[in-house]
């Protein structure tokens, strides 16, 4: 496969050399001797019957993406066929050889990359939060407990320590029975479309939240935070009114709606990444502006009806700024919109005239709540 320029005096005259053709129909090598058609001004070789001219001008040289000591051509208009050489003796006369391929029109890549982000765009924030709100409807309370179940389990699995042990239960006997008490008497004026079931996770996070089917669930670091048992509760009611509006079902069909679709586009098929994004996204859910105001509403009347302070839901939410300032990276369920500033306004003015709130729990209660986990 090597190819030689005959000169008369210092003019090349004619090129004759041999070549390996590959036609990028069938994946088979065909050995060709090449010519020089100085007239047609073409580089001219027969192969499997057939006689092709290729341009010396739409000739151009592709890097050798093996061993990098051949000599690969190809036509500028097709980018399949080519032709290996061993040597490079043919270069002097291809006038165009390093021409790069005719780029594709980028005007109308942009434009159909921004039509597909588009698309992903519209699938995630608009049809799937539609599609979630109308299925949400639909899941029976059996389902939706068992959602609420499956998913409690995995957010303990996930912040486990080192990811080997679930995060255990707190369940010490007396600070248990405080913490029926505040659901018992919080449910007494406010009749419940489903049982719930509350838990205490031994977590320093200063958190709480719902799950679908009636599960309330509370961190340890957010037991430490408050400083009265009032304030304890009003995250309570407030966490009832998001399981009264269905606010966690429709929030997590969402999120697994999304992360499904994300996860076909980046191909974490295996759902490993989604399990996690899903997990954090309900742990620290932002409802919208209307969920978040229909819960506090929802708030301040259970609590008003259990003879509690709708200002304890402000008290707590003050707790929040001082411990991360106005808009802390901790505790972020309930620093969704509206502003934190707000919120304490809005439950100290719903605060009914000359309103006498009824005590919660005795001084040994609230110790033993707040010690459930040790």
């Amino acid at each position: 496969m090597t190819g030689t320029l005959i000169h008369v005096g210092s003019r090349p005259a004619a090129y004759h050399g041999r070549a390996t053709f590959f036609d990028g129909i069938a994946p088979v090598p065909q050995e060709v001797a090449l010519g020089i058609d100085e007239a047609a001004g073409a580089l001219v070789f027969e192969a499997g019957g057939d006689s092709y001219g290729w341009p010396l001008e739409d000739i151009r040289e592709v890097p050798d993406q093996a061993g990098g000591d051949l000599y690969v051509l190809r036509l500028i208009d097709d980018p399949l066929a080519q032709l290996v050489l061993t040597d490079r003796d043919l270069a002097p006369r291809l006038p165009r050889r390093r021409r790069r391929q005719p780029g594709a029109d980028r005007g109308l890549i942009a434009r159909w990359a921004a039509a597909a982000l588009g698309s992903v765009a519209l699938i995630i924030f608009v049809l799937v939060p539609i599609m979630a709100d109308q299925l949400a409807r639909f899941i029976p309370p059996e389902g939706e407990r068992a959602l609420g179940e499956v998913t409690l389990t995995q957010i303990r699995n996930a912040l486990g320590p080192g990811s080997v042990a679930p995060v255990p239960f707190c369940d010490a006997p007396e600070g248990a029975a405080a913490l029926d008490k505040i659901r018992d008497r919080l449910a007494a004026g406010t009749p419940l479309p489903q049982d719930l079931s509350v838990h205490v996770l031994d977590h320093k996070m200063v958190n709480a939240f719902a799950l679908p089917g009636g599960y309330i669930v509370f961190f340890r670091g957010l037991l430490d935070a408050a400083e009265t048992p009032e304030e304890i509760a009003a995250v309570f009611a407030h966490e009832v009114g998001h399981v009264v509006s269905r606010d966690p079902t429709r929030h997590a069909l969402r999120s697994a709606g999304s992360i499904g679709v994300l996860g076909l586009i980046l191909g974490d098929f295996a759902g490993g990444a989604a399990v996690l994004y899903l997990t954090e996204r309900l742990i620290e859910a932002r409802y919208s502006q209307a969920a978040e105001t229909g819960a506090d509403l929802f708030a301040y009347g259970m609590l008003e009806r259990a003879g509690l302070s709708p200002a304890a839901l402000g008290d707590m939410f003050e707790r929040f700024r001082e411990i991360g300032g106005e808009a802390p990276a901790i505790m972020t369920h309930f620093m969704s919109h509206p502003e934190l500033s707000d919120r304490i306004a809005a439950a100290e003015a719903a605060v009914p005239a000359g309103f006498e709130p009824v005590p919660l729990l005795s001084d040994s209660e609230f110790r033993a709540l707040t010690a459930i986990c040790d």
